[in-house]
């Protein structure tokens, strides 16, 4: 029951983490693009399978689901164990968001999308930090019925 409560938790996360960053993508002039980092390595891993996605639509579909199961998953792991949820959810929220600031140029993908500018950087850490931060509160009011 545990892992189950865990993963609607880290839905929970990964959902607002979507919702939070496709609310913002439309009103903000300077907001992180971490759709479009996100079709980029979509495309990255179906070109080394010697295919790709070309219809718009349908990149952004499949990256959306891709990103809200990986997102999911993810975030489930600060409900591992019992104890330090708020500290494993800050721990795993920076270090996502740090992740896609800092790996997204070794990973051969546009890191412009993330990390064009120092604004762009800490919007980019505080969107992965408030989905983990979801995530813990999910799981502490789960945890209480």
């Amino acid at each position: 029951m545990k892992k189950v409560q865990n993963l609607i938790a880290g839905f929970a996360g990964a959902l607002s983490l979507t919702l939070l960053h496709e609310g913002l993508k439309r009103k903000l002039h300077d907001a992180p693009r971490i759709d479009l980092l996100g079709e980029e390595a979509v495309n990255v891993l179906l070109n080394k399978a010697g295919k790709s996605i070309n219809d718009e639509k349908k990149l952004y579909a499949t990256t959306l689901a891709g990103d809200l199961v990986a997102n999911t998953i993810y975030y489930s792991a600060i409900g591992a164990g019992v104890k330090y949820t708020w500290t494993k959810a800050i721990t795993l929220g920076l270090s996502a968001g740090l992740g896609a600031v800092k790996l997204a140029r070794p990973l051969g993908l546009n890191e412009k999308t993330v990390a064009r500018n120092d604004n762009v950087k800490v919007l980019t850490v505080l969107y992965y930090l408030s989905g983990a931060l979801v995530t813990a509160g999910v799981i502490k009011a789960l945890r209480k019925h």
